[in-house]
């Protein structure tokens, strides 16, 4: 059986599990990639002790590598047991010359930013040794948490992208392909209200633009609206092209709300009152931009900036789309309620197609179809013939013994289609028992 749904498909058997023991958090990436000169399917995650040989792989930093062609699969330890925790997934990136670079971070809880580089060109069973930046001076000592790297050849420099200072996000900067790193400024800055500041996701176009989208602070602790703007000669733009801060390389940081608003908390939409909202996803092709974001839905009682809610039962998922100029917010799915319970604002997310902008993959426990509640969550994949106006829907997965979270698209080439999620029970970002699949 393949996908009824036109452009490009897979077939629907049994995923393939490539990992056993493995989670990830959703402010790293790429968390997966596609290495088009082997036909490799590269994907990092971090092992539980809860899981299969948990005693001795418990807080590994991981990657398994899937052969497309043969099917093989194998898992390769960037890191023994550094921390159970998904936070800590590594952020993966092909180097111009053929070798993989991989950077991760702690949760916090100590200060600094890791990498390894492949020994070999598109080989991922030997790296060579780990590096670190320090950021404790630059951090006050209070952590660093996340890795996002993106590559524009036009400046021949590799950017990796941290909460650190203030738990703001912050940005190292490499000129010779992540091989060394220097303190590169940052890119917000505000008055911390609550746990964090700014939670942005990236997209890369690979030569000359990084697009970005961003909180105000985490949604447990403030009612956040969404904003969006981007990095391009040396400067953060908003979307209109306005110039916010420049140069951006060195900045102190700007406040975010000096970009253009994508989401307003408050917004009223298909007769809900959409609150408290967090970034999902963020994709780019041709000049256009699609996002989906995670938000309350008619949280009448928790919609005041710094309320604590922690029984929040029904979220919404919502596709934004960037045609070059503006942006138009449309309701994706019904997100159902928390995923966890000390953690109100979890959703299973989802995941725009990265060479498909009309095209997404989501975790929820509501079938969209039908608007009926799942026993666990399960994927959908979705298409849009009208930018998001409108859905169709078909199941990835169905009468589901566990749950079914957070699916990736992986990029790096255009030919392959492979969707990856982990399966299990997640009981916290500390504790799980999961194993990572994929569909192609």
């Amino acid at each position: 059986m393949t996908s009824s749904i036109e452009g490009r498909e897979f077939g629907h058997g049994s995923p393939e599990t490539i990992n056993d023991n493995g989670a990830w958090c959703w402010f790293q990436d790429e968390r997966a990639l596609v290495d088009p000169v082997n036909k490799t399917l590269l994907v990092g995650s971090v092992a539980a002790p809860e899981g299969p040989d948990g005693e001795r792989r418990g807080g590994n930093i991981e990657v398994a590598v899937l052969d497309l062609a043969s099917g093989s699969s194998t898992v390769h330890v960037l890191h023994h047991r550094l921390e159970p925790d998904d936070h800590d997934a590594p952020a993966l990136l092909v180097r111009p010359d053929g070798r993989y670079l991989a950077m991760y971070a702690r949760h916090k809880t100590d200060n600094y930013s890791r990498w390894r580089i492949s020994v070999r060109p598109h080989d991922a069973s030997e790296w060579g040794p780990e590096e670190r930046f320090d950021w404790t001076e630059l951090a006050a000592g209070r952590g660093a948490t996340y890795s996002n790297l993106h590559r524009l050849n036009a400046e021949s420099r590799v950017y990796n992208f941290v909460r650190a200072i203030n738990d703001d996000p912050t940005l190292m900067v490499s000129g010779d392909g992540g091989s060394t790193w220097s303190f590169g400024g940052k890119l917000f800055s505000r008055p911390k209200v609550g746990y964090v500041n700014g939670y942005t996701r990236y997209y890369g176009n690979g030569t000359d633009r990084i697009d970005l989208i961003t909180t105000d602070h985490h949604p447990r602790d403030y009612n956040n609206s969404i904003y969006h703007g981007y990095i391009r000669d040396n400067a953060l733009h908003d979307a209109e092209g306005r110039v916010v801060g420049k140069p951006l390389i060195g900045s102190p940081g700007v406040d975010q709300a000096s970009l253009t608003t994508i989401f307003e908390a408050g917004t009223e939409l298909d007769g809900d009152v959409l609150t408290h909202g967090w970034t999902v996803d963020l994709r780019g092709r041709d000049g256009h931009l699609a996002a989906i974001i995670s938000c309350r839905a008619n949280d009448v009682n928790g919609a005041l900036e710094r309320e604590q809610m922690l029984d929040v039962d029904d979220h919404r998922l919502l596709y934004a789309r960037f045609d070059g100029t503006r942006w138009r917010l449309n309701h994706l799915a019904v997100a159902g309620p928390g995923l966890l319970p000390h953690e109100q604002d979890y959703t299973g997310l989802g995941a725009v197609d990265p060479y498909d902008l009309d095209r997404v993959y989501i975790s929820t426990p509501v079938d969209p179809r039908t608007g009926s509640t799942t026993a666990h969550y399960e994927i959908y994949r979705g298409c849009t013939r009208d930018e998001g106006a409108s859905w169709e829907w078909e199941a990835i997965t169905a009468n589901s013994a566990v749950d079914n979270l957070r699916p990736i698209v992986p990029p790096g080439d255009s030919s392959v289609h492979a969707v990856c999620w982990f399966r299990g029970i997640m009981r916290s970002s500390q504790a799980y028992e999961t194993e990572v699949v994929v569909l192609r």
